[in-house]
């Protein structure tokens, strides 16, 4: 009897292991080597505005009245897995746009391809918002835009969170610290696709702090203030795990198109695209669904204003669009308003006031 109850606890423990090796494969976050800047970056503007760490593993940049800031990989790549932990500029922000993304804009100036982290600066008191964009072959007019709040404060300086891109043959995903928010495939239902929308020439990858007054917060009605200035971004922990391309030829704009356009035509598939991190499990599925209900306060898909018909990658749920107006503003998700000391000293609640129009106008 004690043997059989020995067989049966081995045979217990060897069950729990195995499921316990099964949530960490499942709960994996999305990882990869960190570089120092010089190993992959080089200055594009402003670097007057530009502070590196000791060790060179972390940079800063500034917005001031004289400009902003930004740099830029040493190579183009085609495919990859692009990543930084950033930490944004605090108190009164609006009009500040700080922006980490891969384009081609600079060599393709009508059929660029670009994807997008831009972060909008806002009023004291108020969340800073952040939005993915998707554009391929100059598809501007046929925006692929998303906007969401942020579930922590990403101007803490107690930690700094991570933005991470994945681009492949078969999908783009954004990641907020290792939680996919945002999957847009190649192809949709059916035979449907994205045809010539989707990225599909060599990108840089870049960071930049810019003056986003005509637009960024309130449609421009809340301009920099540069007396609250100057404004810093922090950018560490930089992935760069892609596909080569190019070297970064600014001397010679025609040398590099055609070699980006070579080595477009010549693309040998995602094998260094990160494609292990591309994995969607059901669990993941729920977990990206579950922030993107939480947290999203604009999505193209649901955008019936600007295109009665949806995009054929659109994961249309229509359960969810309930909670859009046709323009795509959510009708749920508000942004969190501190209390403010009022002149007896007491801290009192005021009640958000938020102003629901179109994607061309929002803050």
């Amino acid at each position: 009897m004690a043997a059989w109850q020995q067989h049966h606890q081995q045979i217990a423990l060897l069950v729990a292991a195995a499921a316990l090796l099964i949530t960490m494969l499942m709960t994996r976050r999305v990882e990869a080597s960190t570089m120092a800047f010089d190993e992959g970056f080089i200055p594009l503007f402003g670097e007057a505005n530009m502070e590196r760490s000791p060790d060179g593993r972390a940079v800063s940049l500034t917005l001031n009245r004289y400009s902003g800031s930004g740099f830029i990989s040493s190579h183009y790549y085609h495919h990859g897995f692009f990543s930084a932990a950033i930490r944004l500029p605090k108190d009164h922000t609006a009009g500040v746009v700080v922006a980490f993304y891969l384009s081609n804009g600079d060599v393709f100036e009508k059929k660029h391809d670009e994807l997008d982290f831009e972060f909008l600066g806002n009023r004291r008191r108020h969340e800073w918002r952040l939005q993915t964009n998707v554009y391929g072959n100059g598809s501007t007019e046929r925006g692929r835009e998303e906007r969401y709040l942020m579930p922590f404060d990403p101007t803490s300086d107690s930690e700094s969170h991570r933005f991470s891109i994945l681009w492949s043959s078969r999908a783009v995903i954004f990641y907020v610290d290792g939680v996919p928010v945002r999957e847009v495939p190649s192809r949709g239902s059916g035979a449907t696709d994205m045809g010539g929308d989707y990225p599909s020439k060599p990108m840089a990858v870049y960071a930049t702090i810019w003056d986003g007054s005509t637009w960024a917060t309130d449609n421009g009605r809340y301009k920099v203030n540069y007396k609250r200035g100057p404004f810093t971004a922090d950018f560490s922990d930089l992935v760069l795990r892609g596909c080569p391309a190019a070297a970064v030829r600014l001397d010679d704009p025609a040398a590099l198109q055609l070699q980006l356009q070579l080595a477009s035509a010549g693309e040998e598939g995602d094998r260094c695209a990160g494609a292990e991190f591309e994995l969607m499990t059901p669990r993941k599925r729920a977990e990206m669904r579950r922030w993107r209900q939480r947290q999203m306060l604009y999505t193209v898909c649901y955008d019936t204003n600007r295109y009665p018909v949806p995009f054929p990658e659109c994961d249309v749920n229509m359960a969810e669009r309930q909670k859009f107006w046709e323009w795509g503003e959510s009708k749920v998700v508000r942004p969190r308003v501190r209390g403010r000391r009022s002149s007896s000293g007491s801290s009192k609640r005021r009640p958000a006031i938020t102003q629901l129009v179109s994607l061309q106008q929002a803050d």
